[in-house]
């Protein structure tokens, strides 16, 4: 099949990419939320029907997707992708596309078979399900081991549409995955007294819901390479030394990636030392620590990274230096109020997202805010390193990192320690050592990186936190969670007051205080309140 249309469309900007990608990883995100809370509302946390087998299936395909797949769809792929375009070499770049795609689709098509064979002593000699919940978990994993093979075809898709410029179709397939989840938790809803309504599946129905959503997600990513000449062929090129090039980066950052999945599946095992609902309310906690960090570092990060790939694949170090710090500070100064608004408003989010038992939620997501600042940070830092090619720094620090919370976790979650909460902390604490050794790292081979203009900007950022601060606690102070407050309209409004506050408090400072990130916003103000209105007589 080959794909072409005249090639007079230009890229959009990389603003314009950006606010693509966080307007979608917004929408992503409140979707994601609302099917997380349909799940919480329309199935029980505990009994042999537990919540817990549906987060538990998820961790072992996810596993097999991120440790094999994932590391090659951007950080190995997209700087050599970028090496070609700085070529005009596009019969080449192609060739490495369709190379790494039939070489991961067969590997993949080998672990969905392993996935669902061996599902059974999986989930129970390696992730520990309860036998109560042993049989529902081994349902779910079984419909999801397909989602691994569908993930990594529409991964590699979409980056090398990200490498051409094109972010709408990344951007907008996640959308259907998770309205699949959110149809699916209607559909086989056993809220209520209701047997899985007229499917009478229940909860392992939501294992149909992932596997349509990710094949409709496939689909979408499939349509976004009209036009890009994509042209497939049953091929896999070993002599070329590019594709060797990507099979070389890809270990360190796959090993990498596993290690995270590694963890998660380790946390789970920890959190079921617990009563039944324990691996629910934790997974429910870590979704909304990850939904800021998608949401700014990662939807950021990823429209930057074609551009510092292509600055160092010009030869521009310096302007690759400069475009990496000035993202930084963008980052770090969106990423303090949004840390102040997750931590004074946990409760309102917890009572959203799980209405009941939101108690133990928002307990959980208070030691996981400061997480929220490190992982952000995090995901423009690796691209640092990914960007010039370097996948094993990272790896090395993430193996050490990830063992100390490992270590952290079994030693705080032991009795007489901080219980669930100790799987929380650990995240926290490893999450801001991870950071400052990669720093480390970089202030080491570039001693011109961190000047004194960028560490005097992310000063400023953080004494106008200080004021943000004290809007958020007299926020809640005149607009407390009470214990009869029920609904999203309720509980929203007051979450939505909060929020608007601190983020109007810290903008305002900012703009006072001179910050050069607050000065597109305040640019924007004054074209909207000052621009003259034509009148036609």
């Amino acid at each position: 099949m080959h794909l072409t249309i005249p090639r007079t469309r230009k890229r959009i900007s990389l603003g314009s990419a950006a606010i693509l990608l966080v307007g979608s990883s917004l929408l992503a995100q409140l979707l994601g939320f609302y099917r997380t809370k349909l799940v919480n509302a329309n199935f029980s946390p505990t009994g042999p029907h537990s919540t817990d087998s549906y987060f538990a299936a998820f961790t072992i395909p996810d596993f097999f997707f991120f440790t094999i797949s994932a590391g090659a769809l951007g950080v190995a792929f997209m700087p050599v992708l970028a090496d070609y375009l700085a070529k005009n070499n596009r019969k080449g770049m192609w060739k490495l596309v369709g190379s790494l795609l039939n070489l991961l689709t067969l590997i993949m098509v080998a672990a969905a078979v392993v996935i669902f064979v061996c599902a059974e002593p999986i989930m129970r000699d390696i992730v520990h399900v309860r036998p109560a919940q042993l049989h529902d978990s081994v349902v779910i994993m079984r419909f999801l081991s397909l989602n691994p093979l569908l993930f990594t075809i529409s991964g590699i898709l979409t980056a090398t549409q990200q490498a051409l410029g094109r972010f709408f179709f990344y951007a907008t397939a996640p959308l259907l995955y998770n309205g699949c989840i959110v149809l699916a938790a209607l559909i086989f809803s056993t809220a209520n007294g209701h047997q899985g309504g007229p499917w009478h599946m229940g909860i392992t129905g939501l294992g149909i819901g992932a596997l349509v959503g990710a094949v409709l997600q496939l689909l979408v990513v499939a349509a976004g390479t009209y036009g890009t000449g994509f042209r497939w062929t049953p091929h896999i090129s070993w002599r070329s030394a590019e594709f060797r090039q990507v099979l070389k980066n890809l270990p360190p950052r796959s090993i990498d990636q596993g290690m995270d999945q590694l963890e998660s599946i380790v946390e789970t095992r920890f959190a079921s030392r617990f009563a039944v609902g324990s691996v629910s309310y934790y997974n429910n906690a870590f979704t909304l620590q990850l939904a800021p960090v998608l949401l700014i570092g990662t939807a950021i990060s990823t429209a930057v990274f074609p551009r510092l790939n292509n600055r160092l694949s010009h030869g521009r170090a310096d302007l690759f230096r400069e475009d990496f710090l000035r993202y930084l500070r963008l980052i770090i100064w969106i990423a303090l109020p949004v840390v102040v608004v997750s931590y004074f408003g946990r409760g309102y989010l917890a009572h959203l997202i799980f209405s009941k038992n939101s108690t133990d939620i928002a307990y959980l997501f208070g030691f996981l805010t400061v997480a929220i600042f490190f992982r952000t940070i995090y995901a423009i830092i690796s691209r640092w390193f990914y960007a010039q090619k370097d996948t094993k720094t990272p790896l090395y620090v993430s193996i050490f990192t990830i063992t100390l919370n490992i270590a952290l976790a079994d030693l705080l979650t032991q009795p007489g320690g901080y219980g669930l909460a100790g799987l929380a902390i650990a995240q926290s604490i490893v999450a801001a050592v991870e950071v400052a050794i990669l720093c480390v790292v970089m202030i080491l081979r570039d001693r011109a990186l961190f000047e004194r203009t960028f560490w005097s900007g992310v000063f400023r950022s953080v004494s106008v936190t200080g004021f943000s601060l004290v809007a958020g606690y007299v926020t809640v102070g005149f607009i407390p969670l009470g214990a009869a407050d029920r609904g999203l309209v309720t509980v929203g409004t007051k979450f939505l007051i909060l929020a608007g506050v601190v983020l109007t408090t810290h903008f305002a400072i900012s703009g006072l205080f001179g910050l050069e990130e607050a000065r597109p916003f305040w640019r924007w103000i004054r074209r909207v309140l000052y621009r003259p209105v034509k009148i036609e007589y």
